[in-house]
């Protein structure tokens, strides 16, 4: 009886191990499969296409598929050289195949190295220092006796400017009225004014 006994706990301590081994192989089953499982979407993940390195290499530099000329793409030591011509310039570029800048030179076109302004400011100032010296050259040119130079000194003293700032300065008597007529321009405006002849009073001022 004893050895019945004995037998039967020898059998059912023999099918408890079995089953744990068993679940200890299931066991190691998932965690291999589940780990080439992992492995693949991870490897899934990293393939980058040259399309997209080249769309890398756009976003970068700002510019659209219509911007890009000579476009060029070729593989070189477990890396992406990418290079194309806009408008702005040539840019090229070192892409590792996760999508990650290496390396980015760009290089400005001639056309934006070229300045445009600084002719048309030497235009302009030789055109002003073209009016000033006319403008001398017709102040000296002019010559009024005395009583006119009075007539003009009182009708541009009037308008509270000086001969200086002023062009085109005329006056003219006339004797029968004993009248001077004086003209000048400032700033664009023509000025006539009326000055007595005899007392060099103001009597009229007109504008336009």
């Amino acid at each position: 009886m004893k050895s019945v006994m004995a037998m039967d706990m020898a059998m059912v301590m023999a099918m408890v191990i079995e089953e744990r081994m068993m679940a200890k192989r299931n066991s190691l089953l998932l965690i291999v499969a589940f780990g080439l499982l992992l492995t693949g979407c991870s490897k899934s993940g990293l393939e980058i296409t040259k399309n997209d390195i080249l769309e890398v290499a756009r976003d970068d530099a700002n510019a659209s598929k219509k911007d890009c000329e000579n476009v060029a793409i070729k593989e070189e030591k477990g890396v992406y050289i990418v290079s194309f011509n806009t408008s702005g310039g040539s840019y090229e570029y070192k892409i590792g195949k996760d999508g990650i800048i290496q390396e980015r030179n760009y290089k400005r076109s001639n056309s934006e190295e070229v300045s445009t302004t600084e002719p048309v400011e030497e235009k302009k100032e030789e055109t002003k220092s073209e009016t000033e010296t006319k403008k001398e050259e017709k102040k000296e040119s002019t010559s009024f006796d005395e009583n006119q130079q009075q007539a003009i000194n009182v009708a541009l003293a009037n308008a509270g400017l000086g001969q200086e700032d002023v062009a085109d300065v005329d006056c003219t008597l006339d004797k029968a009225s004993q009248k001077y007529t004086v003209t000048f321009t400032f700033q664009d405006i023509h000025n006539t004014c009326v000055v007595d002849a005899t007392t060099f009073v103001v009597l009229s001022s007109i504008q336009g």
